[in-house]
């Protein structure tokens, strides 16, 4: 992109390695698929070497930047997909709020959403090109730069994810202040869930037209919810995400990618998940593989989910636990990740035992059943 030239989402170089996008459509695979989420990551020297000098959001806002974040785990890991580096808060911002990341801390939102009248202070409409137009073209610019080796995997969080952290101003353990919401102020909840979705279902659409291959909805914050408000306040625009998102690209006549669906700590929500139109479900650590594929049935491929502390092991345990994890999901139908991200302070050498682990085990089921 030199001198400002745009790369156009066009003529992009043939994908070499499809075993993600196989596995995802529940197509035979010869071996298992693995990536990991946050792989793009502080847990990478060269990461750092590269945000040193830059505030975390406007990494976020500079394609070049991006890409090259995104291609970094690529380098040292045969990985089969990669993942746009970017944040799910990028979407608050494109309502009009401003959040900062505090070292130490996390995101901040220098005026979170208080009272039911602090809604009017959003943009009710939202251009997505202009104002979130940087993430489509480091999606362009990384699949031009990916040269088919990998599939890229773009995402968005989910409403209610976006929602509490708009409203409790950064992270929080019990999202008390969000929730009340739902309680306090139920059809205010649902506009503001309503124009996220609005917002989203644009967002990863335009995502798609710029080159992503897949798409990942993050519900980070599932598990504060329960089952009653979960079922309320979250699976309506989880489905409907699907559902426009899928409308819109058969309108625009843009290819029909596979969605992933990852609620975090919403196993008492598998069934549903399952049946919310995403051909992946991801899984979380908290759950046995053989629970999760007895609730979502035979016709949805899982994603997950090993402990990330368990890339703590000794590069031999490490191996145990991943041929165990491929025991009980089996090989097919499965794409290998972990039950969360990578946490900062992870030896990368770890995360290529277990992305190898993942490789050579799978093969070996597979060659001997």
């Amino acid at each position: 992109m030199a001198g400002g030239e745009r790369l156009i989402p066009k003529g992009f170089p043939k994908l070499k390695n499809d075993t993600f996008l196989r596995a995802a459509r529940g197509e035979e695979t010869e071996y298992t698929p693995v990536w990991c989420m946050r792989q793009a990551g502080r847990f990478l020297p060269e990461f750092h070497e590269i945000r040193r000098s830059q505030d975390f959001f406007a990494t976020c806002r500079s394609p070049k930047l991006c890409c090259e974040l995104t291609l970094q785990p690529l380098r040292r890991f045969p990985l089969d997909a990669a993942i746009i580096f970017s944040d799910i808060l990028v979407v608050p911002q494109a309502l009009g709020m401003e959040v900062v990341m505090v070292s130490g801390k996390g995101p901040v939102f220098t005026e979170p959403l208080k009272e039911v009248e602090d809604l009017l202070k959003l943009r009710q409409k939202v251009d997505v090109t202009a104002e979130l137009g940087y993430v489509f073209q480091a999606i362009t610019l990384t699949r031009h730069s990916l040269e088919g080796k990998v599939p890229l995997i773009g995402f968005s969080g989910a409403p209610w994810t976006l929602m509490s952290y708009m409203i409790e101003g950064g992270g929080s353990t019990t999202m008390a202040r969000a929730k009340s919401w739902l309680y306090r102020h139920p059809e205010a909840s649902h506009r503001l869930l309503r124009l996220l979705a609005d917002i989203i279902i644009d967002y990863l659409v335009g995502q798609v037209a710029a080159g992503a291959q897949a798409l990942q909805l993050f519900e980070s914050h599932a598990g504060h919810l329960g089952p009653q408000l979960f079922q309320d306040f979250a699976l309506p625009y989880i489905r409907d995400i699907a559902q426009a998102v899928k409308r819109k690209l058969k309108e625009e006549a843009l290819p029909l990618v596979p969605m992933i669906i990852f609620a975090k700590d919403a196993h008492y929500a598998l069934r549903d998940l399952a049946h919310a139109g995403y051909e992946v479900v991801g899984l979380d650590w908290t759950i046995r593989p053989q629970e999760a594929r007895a609730q979502v049935g035979k016709d949805v491929t899982l994603q997950g989910n090993l402990d990330p502390c368990a890339l703590y092991a000794p590069k031999e345990k490490i191996g145990e636990l991943v041929k165990k994890m491929l025991e009980s999901f089996g090989t097919q139908r499965y794409i290998a990740n972990l039950g969360h991200g990578i946490y900062p302070d992870m030896n990368p050498e770890h995360v290529g035992a277990f992305v190898e682990a993942v490789h050579a085990h799978s093969r070996h089921i597979n060659e001997h059943s």
